[in-house]
C-alpha cells in the first residue's frame, strides 16, 4: 500500500492536518542522531536519511535546514555536558569555532559557484584512509597526551576548524567524525577529549549553515521544535555513555561511524 504524502507546502505553513505520524518516524531519528552525534558525530547519517525518506516531496533545502535546527540543540548541550567533565581548551579552541563558522559559511558559498560531484567520489576514499589509519593504529586516541600548547595549539585548532568548517559547509558528510580524528590525529587528544571539543566546532558550524538556510526560510520550525526535544534526550544519553566509559569506547564508535560513512557515500559516490 503506497503511503500518502504529505504536501511540504502545507506542512511549512502550519496548514493543514499536523503529520504526526511523519513527525514520530523522524522524532525516533532524532534521538538516535543525537546519541551517536554525542559521541563521536555523525548523527546525521541517521537523520538526513529519515526527513528524505519521510518527506519525500519536500524541498531538500528545507530538510536540510530542519536537520541543522534539530542537531544544533543537540551539539550545543553535549558541549555543555562534556564541559562539566572534560577540561576542554577554550583559549584555543573557542577562536576554532570561530573559524569554523566563518569557513562554513565559505564553504556554503562556494557550493552555489561549483559543483561537489569531485568531492562526492573522492570522500568514500578518503574515509577508508581514516578507518585503516585508525585500525592500524591501536593507540590511536586512546591517551591524552596533547602535542602543542598556548598559541601553537590554538592556531593549529583554527586551521582545523576553517578547514573541516569549510567542508561542512559545501558537502558536509561526517565533519564531526572529520573533526574528531583531526584533533586526535594532529593535537594528540584522546578519542573522549576530541569529542568534546568538537562539539563546540560543530556546533559553530551548524548555527552558521542554520542562520543562513533560516534566512532563506528553508525551515520547518514547528518539527524541528520536536525532534530537538529528542535529539537533547539522545545527546545527554551519548555524552553520559562516552563519559562513562571513556576513550576506548568513544574509538569504538568512531570506527563504527566511519564504516557506516563508507558505505552510505560510497553506495552515493558509485552505487547510483
Amino acid at each position: 500500500m503506497r503511503r500518502a504524502s504529505v504536501d511540504p507546502d502545507a506542512l511549512f505553513h502550519f496548514s493543514g492536518p499536523f503529520p504526526l505520524l511523519e513527525t514520530a518516524i523522524v522524532t525516533l531519528a532524532a534521538l538516535f542522531a543525537g546519541c551517536v552525534d554525542a559521541i563521536v558525530g555523525g548523527g546525521g547519517l541517521i537523520l538526513v536519511p529519515a526527513l528524505f525518506s519521510v518527506f519525500p516531496n519536500a524541498p531538500p533545502a528545507t530538510l536540510l535546514g530542519t536537520n541543522k535546527a534539530t542537531g544544533v540543540w543537540g551539539t550545543a548541550w553535549a558541549t555543555r555536558q562534556f564541559a562539566r567533565r572534560v577540561q576542554i581548551p577554550w583559549s584555543a579552541m573557542v577562536p576554532a569555532a570561530l573559524v569554523a563558522a566563518l569557513g562554513s559559511l565559505a564553504g556554503a558559498w562556494t557550493l552555489t559557484l561549483v559543483s561537489a560531484d569531485g568531492l562526492r567520489k573522492a570522500l568514500p576514499i578518503v574515509l577508508v584512509a581514516v578507518l585503516a589509519y585508525t585500525l592500524v593504529r591501536k593507540d590511536l586516541g586512546i591517551t591524552h597526551a596533547p602535542a602543542l600548547r598556548g598559541r601553537h595549539q590554538a592556531a593549529a585548532a583554527a586551521a582545523i576548524g576553517g578547514v573541516i568548517g569549510f567542508y561542512d559547509g559545501f558537502f558536509g558528510p561526517g565533519a564531526g567524525s572529520f573533526f574528531v580524528f583531526a584533533l586526535v590525529r594532529l593535537l594528540g587528544f584522546d578519542f573522549l577529549n576530541a569529542s568534546a571539543s568538537a562539539k563546540l566546532m560543530n556546533t559553530a558550524t551548524n548555527l552558521a549553515a542554520l542562520a543562513l538556510l533560516a534566512l532563506k526560510g528553508h525551515v520547518w520550525w514547528h518539527v524541528a521544535a520536536v525532534m530537538a526535544v529528542a535529539n537533547v534526550t539522545g545527546s545527554l544519553i551519548g555524552t553520559r555513555l562516552a563519559l562513562k566509559h571513556g576513550a576506548g569506547f568513544v574509538r569504538v564508535v568512531f570506527i563504527g561511524v566511519v564504516a557506516a560513512l563508507i558505505l552510505k557515500t560510497g553506495w552515493d559516490a558509485f552505487g547510483r
